[in-house]
């Protein structure tokens, strides 16, 4: 489903922390928000994801009001994969996972097995099948990562919203991860910092700016060494690898030619 967002603004106590956005994400792609610390990022994904409600403007899935829609709706829909997920309940990483099933069961108690071979997949899919038993408590950051998208592909969403999804994971599971979402054909958006990431994953870039958009389009057309010192204030090359095609963000650090 796609999913777009027009003339969006919120704010706290009357100072606007997004401000007149618009972006629109086609059905089956991944959408990079990219943008320095406290540009909005996460704000935009929960305004998208219908946790927060716009001071005005409007976000729609599919041609509907993401915001008129009943909660319990919303979430059989949209899946949010926050960027820091915790619980004090002694819960295994499988019971966490089955969490995602909470939206598809009615008023009356579930069969024991609803939602068990999507839970499964899910974590097949993200690749914790063996932490299954684990303690919650005992995983590690990035294995809480890993579990918290299974629980969300569990949801068997129409929409996927990430929101740093790579944040206390190495460099392969960060590939990893990126990998398998792509590969899911889902309509996803994700908040992230890695610029290189972004470039090899992402089929549309917004980036923002103090709560505003400052460009948008793919990678290849945003991704410019101008953006990257306007935005994060950082002197760079940006260029094509020679054997992968891929654009890589190479930052010059000043200092040392001081």
């Amino acid at each position: 489903m796609s999913i777009r967002a027009k003339d969006l603004t919120w704010g706290v106590a009357g100072r606007a922390i997004i401000e007149d956005i618009a972006i629109e994400c086609p059905e089956g792609t991944l959408t990079g928000l990219l943008g320095p610390n406290g540009s909005g990022k996460t704000s935009l994904l929960h305004v998208v994801a219908g946790l927060r409600r716009p001071d005005s403007g409007v976000v729609e899935l599919a041609g509907e009001d993401v915001h008129r829609l009943p909660a319990r709706v919303r979430a059989r829909r949209i899946a949010v994969l926050e960027q820091h997920a915790s619980t004090t309940l002694p819960l295994t990483a499988r019971q966490v996972v089955e969490l995602g099933r909470i939206p598809h069961r009615g008023r009356w108690p579930a069969a024991r097995d609803e939602g068990a071979a999507e839970v499964v997949e899910g974590m097949r899919l993200s690749g914790v099948t063996h932490l299954a038993d684990r303690d919650w408590q005992t995983l590690s950051g990035g294995e809480r990562q890993r579990v918290q998208l299974a629980r969300a592909l569990a949801q068997r969403p129409e929409v996927l919203m990430l929101d740093e999804p790579t944040n206390h994971l190495d460099l392969a599971h960060q590939i990893d991860l990126l990998a398998t979402v792509r590969a899911l054909g889902l309509t996803t958006v994700a908040a992230l910092h890695d610029l290189d990431l972004a470039a090899a994953f992402c089929d549309h870039l917004v980036v923002l700016g103090a709560g505003r958009v400052v460009a948008s389009g793919p990678p290849a057309e945003v991704l410019t060494a101008r953006l990257v010192r306007e935005v994060y204030g950082v002197e760079a090359t940006v260029a094509t690898h020679d054997h992968s095609g891929r654009l890589h963000v190479v930052w010059h650090d000043e200092r040392a030619s001081r």
